[in-house]
């Protein structure tokens, strides 16, 4: 690791580390319902190679993907929307962070918080969808 590599956005919030994995597999999964384990699995090691070695331009990349997938799961009605939910509150609270972080994070992600609270909006709008059993966290899928 370079020394001029700044790790400052590193101490945002774990949120996203935490939360994002199992969301993020359950909107790019292709069937309704618990993502695969394996599709979990990859996200997380996807997420954890741009902690640790990643950089924030290349995290915010992520973070953009993420936004996309929100943003279109926001546009239909075929899935449930409780893992756009979390994805997107989430990606919105960390980009507002962003704020107090030295450089341009905040301002390029101007776009995406528009976008997402947006889409959020239009997820919160629906209404909930049917429950069958407990409902369980998507970060514990």
């Amino acid at each position: 690791m370079s020394a001029r590599r700044s790790l400052v956005w590193l101490g945002l919030t774990p949120e996203p580390e935490q939360e994002l994995p199992a969301a993020v597999a359950a909107l790019r999964s292709p069937a309704a319902g618990r993502p695969p384990s394996a599709l979990v699995a990859a996200e997380r090691q996807r997420v954890e190679r741009l902690v640790l070695r990643g950089t924030q331009r290349g995290w915010l990349r992520y973070l953009g993907e993420v936004t996309e997938l929100v943003v279109r799961a926001a546009g239909t009605r075929a899935t449930d929307p409780r893992a756009a939910l979390l994805a997107g509150e989430v990606v919105l609270d960390h980009h507002r962070m962003l704020i107090g972080l030295p450089g341009a994070g905040y301002d390029r992600t101007a776009r995406q918080r528009h976008d997402l609270e947006r889409a959020l909006a239009r997820l919160r709008a629906r209404p909930e969808p049917a429950r069958v059993g407990p409902c369980e966290s998507w970060s514990t899928i």
